[in-house]
């Protein structure tokens, strides 16, 4: 399939040049239960893990027999904190640990490329030429991002400006996002999808990598892929 090509905006939303995407980041074949593989992964490796429940043994009291074990008509006890007594130790109850797990990069790769995608395809992307702010106040990139229409947007670019990073700390239906930290579970969070030019020729050029590592097989064939380059 041929490049896509989308609008590269300014902040007034208007038109300022063209953008060619590959196909390969922009037009992948959506497949739900794939992403859905990924936004699992990244909600078990954001968990803290901390809970734990105390056993008899990390109970505090509890030193002393209660009673002696025999001539009372109740059932022998050793101790008041057994699982058996209100206020006790619990049994096989949570532990401290790890929810973390190993998902192949593979996958990863491909549900984000497939994310990209259906956003794509649902509009809800946008290209802007830079991602800078003069002043660095809060109003002002509200303002700017009012003309865009948008309530709820992860913002993407390569290199942070710190007052635009600033700005956008204090919006609290958006967020800034470095791009490579770019991740399927941020993408599915916000509604719209706002990017820089320079944060696509980032993404273009680790796909380029991608491809380059799998042009050996098509070489006997003639067949290998050209990675198109963001139009200037």
């Amino acid at each position: 399939m041929s490049v896509l090509k989308a609008k590269l905006l300014n902040w007034k939303k208007e038109k300022v040049a063209d953008l060619e995407l590959p196909p390969s980041l922009f037009h992948q074949e959506i497949r739900w239960e794939l992403i859905n593989e990924v936004v699992r992964w990244q909600r078990a490796c954001a968990r803290q893990g901390t809970h734990k429940a105390k056993t008899r043994a990390d109970v505090s009291g509890g030193g002393k027999k209660p009673f002696r074990q025999k001539g009372t008509g109740n059932a022998r006890q050793g101790s008041i904190r057994s699982p058996l007594n209100r206020g006790g130790g619990v049994t096989f109850g949570p532990k401290p640990r790890s929810y973390k797990y190993v998902l192949p990069a593979k996958i990863r790769k491909t549900a984000l490329r497939q994310t990209l995608s259906w956003l794509w395809n649902e509009k809800k992307v946008f290209f802007l030429e830079d991602m800078k702010s003069p002043e660095g106040k809060t109003k002002e990139l509200s303002n700017r991002l009012k003309n865009f229409g948008l309530r709820k947007a992860l913002l993407v670019d390569q290199d942070g400006d710190p007052l635009f990073k600033r700005a956008c700390a204090n919006l609290k239906s958006f967020q800034f996002l470095p791009v490579e930290g770019l991740n399927v579970y941020d993408l599915l969070k916000y509604d719209h999808l706002v990017m820089s030019k320079k944060s696509v020729s980032f993404l273009i050029d680790q796909q380029g990598h991608l491809i380059k590592a799998n042009s050996e097989k098509k070489v006997s064939k003639g067949e290998v892929d050209e990675v198109p380059e963001v139009s200037k």
